[in-house]
């Protein structure tokens, strides 16, 4: 589909492929049970919560720290669509990794319309450069960071696969050991077309600079990327066009359709550290 020109019709089918919310009947009953979880996670499991990378209020993280020192650092990026929703709805993914063994850190970040895309972009570099020089304090290792990120939170994830981390911030190359975009967003054009652009105002120019799909791959480290069985083809279609990106630029990828998951069904998947998708991830982390 072209993006000129577009029929209501043709904008309403683009509104049911890319915005989950309309077609997953309980959406909001995942959010508030995810909601629910995490608030229990975090009255039990050892953390840090809402430590300043940034000059903003959203620009924190949480730290759910591994038991010995010098362990894989699973860094986490929320979704909802640059928009919505914040890490606190995910720290019920944490015992999962922290009882194999890792160090797992939740980012918050700015939201449109209070900035932008590419903001939000600059403020994820940050905090992974945070991670990258701090995390030996909470029994992390800087040199096995590890990446995820759900929806938006992929689209992020590939964002930094795209990153210079050499050439921007001095720091290595490889800063990336392994990333698993989950229902990943990588040509963004498609969303200024649908009821989202009234909150995320994206312009032309900043989908085309920030689409992963469209920009060189600087990490080469192991690829997983992940998608609801159930979801749009749109969806579907997005992961497997950046699976394919990777292996065209030689790094090992592996495109997995979980089952008949819808958008939020897939993340649920991260509280068991015995489903097959979480295996893979620990797998990537030696675990």
């Amino acid at each position: 589909m072209g993006f000129e020109n577009l029929s209501p019709a043709e904008i309403e089918e683009l509104n049911d492929a890319y915005l989950p919310r309309r077609t997953v009947a309980n959406a909001e009953q995942y959010l508030s049970d995810a909601a629910q979880r995490s608030a229990e996670i975090r009255a039990t499991l050892t953390r840090h919560l809402d430590i300043a990378y940034g000059d903003t209020s959203f620009q924190t993280l949480d730290i759910f720290p591994a038991a010995l020192q010098t362990a894989p650092v699973f860094v986490f990026i929320h979704g909802g669509y640059w928009w919505a929703l914040d890490k606190s709805f995910y720290s019920d993914i944490a015992p999962s990794f922290v009882s194999a063994g890792a160090t797992v850190v939740l980012l918050n970040y700015d939201l449109c319309p209070i900035v932008t895309i590419p903001e939000i972009t600059r403020q994820i570099k940050q905090a992974v450069k945070w991670v990258h020089e701090n995390i030996g304090d909470y029994n992390g290792d800087r040199d096995k960071l590890h990446l995820c990120g759900h929806s938006a939170g992929g689209h992020l994830a590939g964002m930094m696969m795209t990153t210079d981390w050499q050439a921007e911030f001095g720091l290595p190359g490889n800063l990336l050991k392994s990333a698993t975009p989950l229902s990943g967003l990588f040509d963004i054009e498609p969303h200024r077309h649908t009821e989202l652009q009234a909150h995320i105002q994206l312009t032309a120019a900043d989908a085309k600079a920030n689409s992963p799909q469209n920009l060189p791959l600087y990490s080469t480290c192991p690829v997983l990327c992940a998608v609801g069985g159930g979801e749009s083809g749109a969806f579907k279609k997005q992961s497997l066009d950046f699976a394919d990106k990777c292996r065209q630029a030689g790094i090992g990828v592996e495109y997995l359709e979980t089952g008949t998951d819808n958008h939020f069904d897939i993340t649920n998947r991260l509280q068991d550290p015995d489903d097959p998708m979480t295996r893979a991830i620990l797998g990537q982390m030696g675990l």
